[in-house]
């Protein structure tokens, strides 16, 4: 079959055409950025990524596979109708190219990519040879896959769209639940009905303490999202000291407090509960001094949405030797309502915690020209391609 993804580029796209590529499918795609780390991977792997015209859609392709982010005016969905090939969403085609293995969903507001990435890495480790797709890359995959020959498959699910539900799990590990997308109430509801009834275990942290283990990331956060994968493991007939002398070997997971030289961190962090931790935990390691964050909210709405709940967690995480950076919010183009921005967060915020950045060439010479102020450097955000080449740029001067 020969299947085209449209928005190839995101992480959670570019997972599903390497999986669908290695499971024999013939694999291309489109992109409105071509000049991604993303992008030169796929390509690397022989998928063809064409620009977001329709250009790569024509008479050859047998499906064609979409987020909910893709707007109906896209060209190559309206190419996909004129030549009549049939539209799947991703979660849909994920969950068909699964459905083979006992999957382990890994769903929740936070922690999803970080615990998915343990619980694979364990299960690797503990002789089950797992496939995984993860949100994230991760050291030593491909990409953001692990591709094994195990009866179980381990995959991070979205809920910012409710397209989980297009899964049919044989167990479930529910990280935590906080208001993001939608409602904590509405958030509870939606982790529930997908965890209720499933043959397999279910491990949900929102209802049980597993407490804390060790593992080899930084973070309070990081210990009890470690103790969540070695609850599941268990469950699944690991041993439990092989399992935790796994989680010493852990290797991390892209964006996700990776440090470039000695004192610069890429975080994907995104919303104020993400924030939080990657903020208290930095400020953890590097005791010494101050911690200067640039940071960019990934989207308008999530913006508006979070608003409040962000201008508090800032208010009361940031310290007077500390330092916000905010950069505008990302705009992947569309319809969009682009009446908020940083500068309406900026007024919440207490005098001299935060100031706004007009962009990524502002942002880096502003923290260039502060070395010396701050014990540690992050820059974090969801979705734009050019926050980790910042970070690594800064790790070069700092």
């Amino acid at each position: 079959m020969k299947r085209h993804l449209i928005g190839i580029g995101g992480v959670g796209m570019s997972a599903l055409a390497t999986t669908l590529a290695n499971l024999g499918d013939e694999v291309t795609g489109s992109d409105r950025n071509l000049h991604t780390s993303n992008i030169r991977f796929l390509e690397g792997q022989g998928i063809c990524c064409y620009p977001d015209d329709g250009s790569g859609v024509d008479g050859t392709v047998d499906e064609i596979i979409v987020s909910t982010a893709i707007e109906e005016d896209n060209a190559a969905l309206k190419a996909a109708k004129e030549f009549r090939i049939p539209v799947t969403h991703r979660a849909a085609a994920l969950a068909r190219a699964l459905s083979s293995r006992k999957l382990v969903a890994v769903v929740g507001t936070c922690g999803k990519s970080t615990v998915t990435a343990m619980l694979g890495h364990i299960l690797a480790e503990c002789g089950l040879d797992p496939l995984c797709v993860n949100g994230a890359n991760v050291p030593g995959w491909l990409g953001a896959v692990r591709f094994g020959h195990g009866e179980y498959a381990v995959a991070e699910v979205d809920e910012s769209d409710k397209s989980l539900f297009s899964f049919s799990p044989y167990a479930a590990i529910v990280t935590n639940a906080s208001s993001d997308h939608y409602s904590k109430e509405e958030m509870d509801e939606v982790f529930d009905k997908f965890s209720k009834d499933l043959p397999g275990p279910v491990v949900d942290g929102r209802k049980t303490d597993y407490g804390e283990v060790p593992v080899s990331m930084p973070g309070l956060h990081n210990r009890r999202n470690a103790a969540l994968a070695l609850a599941m493991a268990k469950s699944l007939g690991c041993d439990e000291e092989k399992a935790k002398r796994a989680l010493l070997t852990f290797r991390g997971v892209e964006r996700r407090l990776q440090r470039h030289g000695t004192r610069v961190y890429d975080d994907y962090a995104h919303n104020p509960e993400k924030l939080k931790a990657m903020w208290t935990t930095l400020a953890e390691e590097h005791p010494e001094g101050g911690i200067c964050v640039a940071w960019r909210p990934h989207g308008y709405g999530p913006l508006k949405k979070m608003l409040g709940d962000l201008a508090d967690m800032f208010n009361a995480t940031v310290r007077e030797k500390d330092k916000l950076l905010l950069l505008p919010v990302y705009d992947a183009g569309g319809t969009a309502d682009r009446r908020i921005n940083s500068g309406d967060l900026l007024d919440l915020l207490e005098p001299g915690k935060a100031l706004c950045v007009d962009g990524i060439e502002a942002a880096y010479k502003w923290m260039a020209q502060r070395q010396g102020n701050f014990a540690a450097f992050a820059v974090c955000g969801a979705r734009d391609p050019e926050l980790p080449a910042l970070a690594e740029r800064l790790s070069t001067v700092l």
